[in-house]
């Protein structure tokens, strides 16, 4: 029993160990042992080989990491040639770019000592047992991995080595109080604004649009006026569920007769155990049984498995497949009978079989209801398999129409309204049925009829076949049909632009002083005052923070576009300095220093590309 305990646990930690591996590699290219000395390379680095057993094994394991991320999307990716040949040059280039790094740690004279590799060892929680480093379990899981201890060693050496680098990349970058504070008020930082709305959609309605200016914008932007691909289809659906019959009571019997297995409940034993930790506490135990103790006293008293002896060593009803091996080798067969001493992989055990439950048949009339369900629901999957073979051959020999179809189905056609790729009916709004309408294959080549699908299933339990009874290729749309919208879009047009020239003459205007009367005659004001700040993604805060800073007394004016669209001008009175919490100065701090830091490691890997020496192998140069 605790041995398929272990079992189970260690492929879970050798998933572990697997991924810390898989970060090696990520790292560090595994150092020396797994690159070949034969010709058959993937790449050479600085006469540094990366064999092909290596590149391989690499893009086993990014081909596994894809397969677990993205599950079933997995299978459509690995299907695309082109896409798994840009996975492999990842792979390569990554392999390479390891490579580098770990030669030019080795020429900084970077290492890490047996002692540090030692500690790294000690201290994975994978490697230990109830809290300390178990020798025994490190050898089992590495030797798993196909690898020894001192391949494992290694490969964790240069992990560290090139984590060491990066490390000391990262750590050059650093802002000093002074930057930081300054920074920080900068950010922080607040504008007072007044503003003044131009409102482009009023000055839009009083524009006109020639029909000139209509024919010249549509001539220049028909791209805007397309009319998307349209469908019309007909199709019949087949529903397993609409196909079901109630069940005879002849079948019914005949399902029970013949599954009789589903319905038994097997044999079942009651076991109690009471387990020690030598042969010789275990052989007192069974001395003391034998004399007449009582079995769950003892058991509460002496058992060292916690969970069974606060129970008085009662294990509970046991079927054929979850009891142990030690129990059923202990050749108990009466009620009451005791066991020797049993050697177990947990220590030692002295069983007692408590009661026996023979299996047991449930009755017909306690599962009828039961088995009456599911022979409908495998009458109706027959009838339905056999309905879509007929209905296939059916649509394969008639291809012109759905009428021999609908004749093998029992059903008519039912025909949809006019749509597109992006407002499919919601009937025929599943993945496998858009995809057969929008892929090209039912549509008729130059204006000739389309041809029927094949039976499109759905769902396990619904299927249809289709027909495009009518199909509108993209086209531009008319000038007439849309020349009420461009007429529209060219009056806004004008708005717009009348109204930057208009924004323009009133900023300058109040520069030199004069903008109030200038205001007034174009029927316009300033709104309250109101306080902005830096990091608001309001294109009105963005030009505020872009203006001058206002002199004394006098505001700072600009223009802008609101989110609406319209025009605004904008007076910049006031210039607030601002304060930031120290937990968000910090987390500002990091990131800068991050970035920067990323900046130079991708700067340091660019320029040691640039210098290397990197030749392709056959096997690469072939993808």
């Amino acid at each position: 029993m605790m041995d398929n305990l272990r079992a189970a646990a260690n492929h879970v930690v050798l998933k572990i160990i697997l991924g810390l591996i898989i970060v090696s590699f990520i790292l560090t290219g595994v150092g020396n042992y797994l690159i070949g000395g034969n010709n058959n390379y993937a790449a050479e680095v600085n006469g540094q080989e990366i064999g092909r057993a290596q590149f391989e094994n690499a893009v086993t394991g990014e081909r596994n990491r894809m397969a677990q991320q993205l599950g079933d999307r997995f299978s459509e990716l690995a299907a695309n040639e082109n896409y798994m040949k840009s996975v492999r040059q990842q792979v390569l280039n990554r392999m390479i770019d390891e490579a580098l790094l770990d030669q030019y740690a080795k020429k900084l004279h970077l290492g890490i000592s047996d002692e540090q590799v030692k500690k790294a060892i000690f201290s994975t929680q994978a490697f230990q047992s109830n809290g300390k480093f178990d020798n025994a379990r490190f050898n089992a899981l590495v030797n798993q991995m196909g690898m020894s201890a001192d391949q494992y060693a290694q490969a964790l050496r240069n992990q560290l080595t090139s984590q060491q680098l990066i490390n000391a990349v990262a750590g050059t970058d650093f802002m000093l109080k002074g930057e930081t504070d300054e920074l920080a008020a900068l950010v922080a930082q607040q504008r007072v604004v007044r503003q003044a709305v131009i409102d482009v959609n009023a000055l839009a309605a009083k524009q006109t649009a020639s029909d000139q200016e209509i024919a010249s914008y549509y001539d220049q932007n028909k791209s805007r006026f397309v009319s998307p691909e349209q469908f019309r289809v007909s199709y019949i659906k087949l529903d397993a569920a609409a196909m079901q019959e109630n069940a005879s009571d002849a079948e019914i019997q005949a399902y029970y007769d013949q599954h009789q297995d589903q319905f038994t409940q097997p044999q079942r034993n009651r076991y109690s155990i009471i387990q020690t930790k030598t042969e010789d506490e275990a052989r007192a135990v069974l001395d003391e049984l034998n004399k007449g103790a009582d079995f769950a006293t003892v058991a509460k008293a002496k058992s060292s498995d916690i969970i069974s002896a606060r129970n008085g060593g009662d294990m509970g009803w046991l079927e054929e497949g979850t009891t142990p091996d030690e129990l059923k080798n202990a050749g108990l067969k009466e009620k009451g009978q005791l066991s020797g001493v049993i050697k177990s992989s947990v220590g030692f055990l002295v069983a007692r079989l408590d009661d026996i439950q023979p299996a047991q048949i449930k009755p017909l009339n306690d599962v009828r209801s039961e088995l009456a369900e599911k022979v409908k629901q495998e009458k109706a999957l027959d009838a339905w398999y056999a309905l879509q073979q007929k209905v296939s051959e059916a649509a394969s020999n008639d291809n012109e129409s759905l009428a021999g179809a609908e004749q093998a189905a029992g059903a008519k056609a039912v025909q949809t309204g006019w749509f597109g790729r992006d407002n499919l009916p919601e009937e025929l709004n599943f993945k496998p049925v858009s995809d057969a309408i929008f892929n090209g294959g039912l549509v008729g080549q130059n204006g000739a009829p389309g041809s029927n699908s094949d039976i499109i299933t759905v769902d396990g339990d619904r299927a249809f076949v289709l027909r495009i009874t009518d199909h509108k290729a993209e086209s531009i749309k008319p000038l007439d049909d849309v020349k009420a919208q461009v007429s529209e879009i060219v009056k806004h047009t004008k708005a717009e632009q009348q109204a930057k020239l208009d924004a323009e003459k009133l900023v300058s205007d109040l520069k030199a002083g004069k903008g109030d009367d200038a205001l007034k005659a174009a029927n316009l004001s300033f709104s309250q005052a109101k306080t902005l700040g830096r990091v608001s993604q309001d294109p009105i805060s963005q030009a505020a923070f872009n203006l001058p800073l206002p002199a004394q007394d006098k505001p700072s004016f600009g223009t802008a576009s609101d989110q609406q669209g319209n025009v605004v001008i904008i007076a910049l009175d006031e210039v607030k300095a601002g304060s930031m919490p120290d937990a968000q100065k910090k987390a500002m701090v990091q990131g800068i220093t991050q970035n920067n830091a990323q900046i130079a490691f991708e700067a340091l890997m660019s320029n040691l590309r640039k210098e290397a020496k990197i030749k392709l192998g056959s096997m690469a140069e072939q993808q």
